[in-house]
């Protein structure tokens, strides 16, 4: 792409590696609303199938800025085809797995090809664009996943209770197959070839900075909220509102638009009005939402919860994805331009962390307590993000951080 060229329009490159995060985001979300099903095909509980959340998240936080970073010296568009061939593969393996562990090693393997495949693709989108249209290419391809969440993920669900869980896997390999032909066709063999990527000891630099640090565990918080409930969606919604099948998918479409109005609507509101200004009252929003389910789930029978319920998760969906767009960009208010990619890709790295260890403590939480406390416990991690967040704004050296990240980097 010659970045000269000024038409509005984006290079076709863009919308196959779009495809590819769709693909990407169905797969990481859509299991939650199919582990009922799932635990009982599998002779397992639905606690320890929730386990498949827990390491799925674990394996691509802990992997993708290592791997990424390993990987820095490949083609960019080998290694683009290579991680979705993997992924595919990987999704052919989860349809086909004649066990609970076996379907554990293949999560195991899709979390490592997506966190291979995500960073790579927003940094590619990045370069093969003019700079006043980074921005846009790099929304496009991360507006892949928003739809997974708004569609694929509810779509999956619908598919799940009508054929089994077994097909949304299969579904999902189809997508990645059509994405791997996409970029077969569409990626100039010589496309990204100056790519620069961060190393590890660039990326460590940068996270062991005490602000920084400190707003990347305020991701990892906020994340731990939301699968605390996300994981164990469909039995809270059978045993308090009394939900089922294509009912619960419903419920997910709803939440699915929830979240990507939130997307869009943070994004503008950070613009206008600063990070600070949106990350606060979503965190608490949030922090209510959750409440409100568990309120709903200990005082009302449950054709009496069924609206305090719907109601608490279309205002989780809206306020908890608000936060994401603005905690970005607080994050590169506090670490700086220049290191903007790496902390970002940290970010996700921290967000998927906290999504392993949510699902790891709603299935604590359902085994000793019951299914009506993970809105309390979800609740509890979304103030202890907001606490860390009010104790990070009132250090006054806050401001001074972008420069000293960038000399820690720039040293090395």
């Amino acid at each position: 792409m010659n970045s000269a060229d000024t038409s509005s329009s984006l290079p076709a490159p863009v919308y196959w590696l779009a495809l590819g995060a769709f693909a990407i985001g169905t797969e990481g979300f859509m299991i939650s609303p199919l582990l009922p099903g799932l635990a009982s095909d599998l002779s397992v509980s639905i606690e320890t199938a929730g386990q498949l959340v827990t390491v799925f998240a674990l394996a691509y936080g802990l992997s993708s800025p290592v791997l990424t970073a390993l990987s820095g010296g490949m083609n960019r568009r080998k290694l683009l085809l290579a991680s979705m061939v993997a992924f595919a593969l990987s999704n052919l393996l989860a349809f086909a797995a004649p066990s609970f562990w076996a379907l554990m090693g293949a999560r195991v393997l899709l979390a490592l090809s997506a966190g291979l495949y995500v960073p790579g693709a927003n940094a590619l989108a990045s370069v093969i664009v003019p700079p006043n249209r980074r921005g846009r290419a790099i929304a496009v391809v991360n507006g892949g996943i928003t739809v997974a969440i708004a569609l694929g993920v509810p779509l999956g669900a619908v598919i799940g209770h009508a054929l089994g869980w077994r097909m949304t896997f299969a579904g999902v390999a189809g997508l990645a197959a059509l994405a791997t032909a996409g970029l077969l066709i569409g990626l100039p063999h010589d496309i990204g070839a100056s790519v620069p990527v961060a190393s590890l000891r660039e990326r460590i630099a940068v996270a062991r900075q005490p602000v920084v640090l400190a707003t990347l565990l305020t991701t990892t918080l906020w994340a731990m909220g939301a699968y605390t409930v996300y994981t164990y969606l469909s039995p809270f919604l059978a045993g308090v509102a009394g939900l089922a099948g294509a009912q619960i998918g419903m419920v997910m479409f709803m939440w699915g638009l929830a979240a990507a109005i939130g997307v869009v609507t943070g994004g503008a509101a950070n613009d206008r009005l600063g990070p600070l200004a949106v990350i606060v009252p979503t965190i608490a929003l949030s922090g209510l939402a959750f409440a409100t389910l568990s309120i709903s789930a200990r005082l009302l029978s449950p054709a009496s919860a069924l609206v305090p319920v719907i109601a608490a998760i279309a205002l989780w969906g809206v306020a908890h994805w608000a936060f994401y767009p603005a905690q970005q960009a607080r994050l590169i208010d506090i670490a700086g331009v220049k290191v903007a990619s790496i902390v970002l890709s940290l970010n996700a790295s921290f967000m998927y962390i906290g999504f392993s260890m949510g699902a790891a403590l709603g299935a604590l939480t359902m085994a000793h307590a019951s299914v009506r406390s993970l809105g309390w416990v979800a609740a509890l991690c979304e103030l202890a993000a907001l606490l860390l967040t009010a104790a990070i704004n009132a250090r006054p050296l806050a401001a001074n951080v972008p420069c000293a990240v960038e000399r820690d980097v720039a040293s090395r």
